[in-house]
């Protein structure tokens, strides 16, 4: 799999989806996992949750019938995608470390 760097919004939604959720209740996590800092807006959310159902990286849960509220969960696909930002991300905080802090590796 390609090594892709992923936007906070993205890399937040997935990791929200590790549990099922529907889109408010993904807005919600995201925002208390960000300590208020990302705050996504309808139309933010649900363009990446498409674009993600596409790459296969989410899928939508069928649900009852009766209700309007559709929930996603992440997918294996989309856990790899998680795990490498994950360990793209610590990379950068290593190198930043060692050039900043002046921290030997």
């Amino acid at each position: 799999m390609e090594n892709i760097a992923l936007t906070e919004a993205v890399y937040y939604v997935l990791l929200s989806l590790y549990s099922p959720l529907h889109g408010y209740g993904i807005m919600q996590k995201v925002e208390a996992m960000s300590s208020g800092r990302v705050r996504l807006a309808a139309g933010t959310l649900y363009g990446a949750i498409s674009s993600m159902a596409e790459k296969g990286w989410i899928k939508a849960i069928p649900g009852e019938s009766s209700s309007r509220k559709k929930e996603y969960v992440i997918t294996k696909a989309g856990k790899v995608i998680a795990e490498n930002e994950l360990s793209r991300l610590k990379e950068l905080v290593s190198n930043g470390a060692v050039i900043m802090e002046g921290k030997s590796r």
